[in-house]
């Protein structure tokens, strides 16, 4: 009869440190966001505080147009990657708890199967078929499961390529974006050139 409290004792003490490990992997993604935050905060104001003094050094409409051409690219190129990590972040505690998950499921399903070889043992005469009705539900159920797990990852690997397909799509638009507004602001310096010794004149 000691097996049994033992057994117990062992399970709750397995779910308490799955409990633990899945708050220490969600906690640990909290902390890479907030230092995340923090960074993208910090290197904001730096780069507001160097872009005022740019500005402050501006002598002439054609320096500006310029100007804000050269700070289009890497504004974009900053928010994609900014949703870049933050996807890196969620996607490594995804993958952490479907570990732990993984993990927590098999010990359970070692701990059925071991009932049930005990259940077997002690059973009494002609209850084998009974038995045998547990084990295939067990190995059904087991079945399913690893269906179901695999199936989840070809989606979890589906959409993480069609993430990394549309950043990569976000980053060529992007760029076409810069050249376009580039192409205007070289244009409309042309222009502005052109103009300003006919209206000198």
């Amino acid at each position: 009869m000691s097996a049994i409290p033992e057994r117990a004792f062992a399970s709750h003490k397995s779910n308490v440190e799955a409990v633990l490990a899945f708050q220490s992997s969600a906690f640990s993604a909290f902390e890479k966001l907030i230092d995340l935050n923090v960074k993208v905060a910090r290197a904001t104001l730096d780069e507001a505080s160097s872009r005022a003094q740019e500005i402050l050094a501006l002598k002439d409409p054609q320096q500006a147009l310029a100007y804000t051409a050269s700070i289009a690219q890497p504004s974009t190129d900053k928010v994609v990657a900014y949703g870049k990590h933050v996807y890196d972040i969620i996607a490594g505690v995804q993958a952490e708890i479907a570990r732990l998950s993984e993990a927590q499921i098999a010990e359970h399903q070692q701990q059925i199967t071991e009932a049930l070889e005990q259940l077997a043992k002690n059973a009494p005469a002609g209850s084998e078929s009974a038995v045998a009705l547990l084990r295939s539900t067990l190995a059904n159920a087991s079945s399913a499961y690893d269906t179901l797990n695999k199936a989840a990852r070809q989606a979890a690997e589906v959409a993480e390529s069609n993430i990394t397909a549309a950043t990569n799509a976000t980053f060529e638009a992007a760029d076409a974006a810069n050249e376009t507004v580039r192409a205007n602001t070289a244009r409309a310096a042309r222009r502005a050139a052109a103009a300003t010794p006919a209206a000198s004149a």
